[in-house]
């Protein structure tokens, strides 16, 4: 019997974080949605997550796990506005506004089609501050935690976590409601809502944590979300950049891995097992992205995507139209991250010692000093210039970063290849 319940226990717990990691947030929408408060809502769904793990291992895991969780964290909820007149009346305050502002939102049929991508839009209200919208719709409405939020913005935790508090309070104080935009003003809120939609993406094809390089629930999930977006808005070029963008790495998934679960880089990886059909899909949309104006970051990031997907062989990418697609990004965009990866294409294309000049001079950035991949790109470099030592040192520092067992696994057996006895 105790091996049973252990076994029921376990199952459980295994269901209730497939039901978070899947749905917490739907779940927390809908509950935002329904009473306007988000404080309220994550309370709430953390209630119900806590009763899930309470009465699951005992009655077992309902067929509905989603909808029990939902049901349990509306019922919360109504108990806490019951028993705190003051809270209730300062939430009826919030709704009130919320419907008279709505009535200028757009017609059922013109609206938002999805609830979750609604409150992306509403997270990223002008009154926040730019930095703090994305934060804020990652940690509380993707589902990521704050660690991953950080990660996302090359920020310290304790930072971001300050930075997430900041805007919550700001959207009490200041009173915005959580509604879908009218239609003329879903294009001034678009860049946010297409930075948010990126990071979780990112965040999906390589996790910051955990036991597996990818979380493909999180990467499709942005796709679902970006062709919704591409849908409502098709003349936005930059939201089918961001769609081509997704499509053409999300492509390579299958072969990113091995068996094993192990990490397989760009240059090893079997192409055939590339998804071509997402891969068409992508290049046609990065045409549609880079049509009809000045490029924008997301249709040229698009393009450098569909540049290595086209290439037979890694010999065979054209390195030297990647890195001016990297000039023309810098200068839409300036990050230490793009320069970084430009550093990367530049040593492909006219050797090591000319990326490692680059990533030297990258070297001071504080955002890169918490980036593990400047230290394997930096590692992989010293490695072909034959100086060993500095490698190992790199390969050290980017191990001392990474967060991911597969990613931890593949810098072990690096430093291990260049410190055991013989020829590296």
């Amino acid at each position: 019997m105790p091996d049973e319940g252990t076994g029921e226990e376990s199952r459980a717990n295994a269901s209730v974080e497939h039901v978070f990691r899947e749905e917490r947030g739907r779940l927390l929408a809908a509950l935002v949605r329904r009473f306007g408060d988000l404080d309220l809502a994550e309370d709430v769904t953390s209630e119900a997550i806590e009763a899930a793990l309470a009465r699951w291992p005992i009655d077992g895991v309902p067929e509905r796990p989603g909808a029990w969780l939902l049901t349990t964290a509306r019922r919360r909820a109504v108990d806490r506005l019951r028993r705190d007149q003051a809270y209730a009346a300062r939430l009826a305050i919030l709704q009130a506004e919320a419907e008279r502002e709505g009535e200028a939102a757009p017609a059922e049929d013109g609206g938002l089609p999805d609830e979750r991508l609604a409150l992306f839009f509403t997270c990223a209200h002008p009154a926040l501050a730019a930095e703090d919208r994305g934060a804020l719709t990652l940690r509380c409405l993707a589902g990521l935690t704050t660690p991953e939020v950080a990660r996302a913005f090359l920020t310290p935790t304790a930072t971001m976590a300050q930075r997430i508090v900041r805007a919550k309070k700001k959207i009490s104080r200041a009173r915005i409601p959580f509604r879908v935009p009218a239609s003329d003003e879903l294009p001034a809120r678009l860049p946010g809502v297409l930075q948010v939609l990126y990071s979780l993406f990112t965040e999906g094809y390589v996790a910051s944590s955990g036991p597996h390089l990818q979380r493909a629930d999180l990467a499709e999930e942005a796709i679902r979300l970006a062709r919704i977006l591409h849908r409502l808005l098709p003349g936005e070029r930059e939201t089918a950049g961001l769609l081509a963008l997704m499509l053409l790495v999300h492509a390579r998934r299958a072969a990113r891995t091995g068996p094993d679960g192990a990490l397989v880089l760009l240059a090893d990886q079997d192409r055939a097992l590339w998804d071509r059909p997402m891969i068409d899909e992508g290049a046609a949309l990065t045409v549609q992205a880079l049509t009809g104006g000045p490029p924008g970051p997301y249709g040229v990031q698009a393009a450098i995507a569909a540049l290595h997907d086209e290439a037979a062989d890694a010999d065979a990418t054209d390195w030297s139209q990647i890195v001016a697609l990297y000039d023309v990004l810098l200068a839409v965009t300036p990050s230490p991250v793009i320069a970084l990866n430009r550093a990367v294409a530049v040593a492909m294309r006219d050797g090591p010692q000319a990326g490692l000049d680059l990533l030297d001079a990258l070297a001071d950035d504080p955002r890169l000093r918490r980036h593990h991949p400047f230290f394997v790109a930096r590692a992989e470099l010293l490695t072909r210039l034959d100086r060993v030592p500095e490698a190992v040192t790199a390969y050290r520092q980017a191990l001392d970063l990474a967060g991911t067992a597969p990613d931890r696994a593949h810098l072990l057996r690096k430093i291990d290849a260049l410190t055991r006895p013989g020829p590296p």
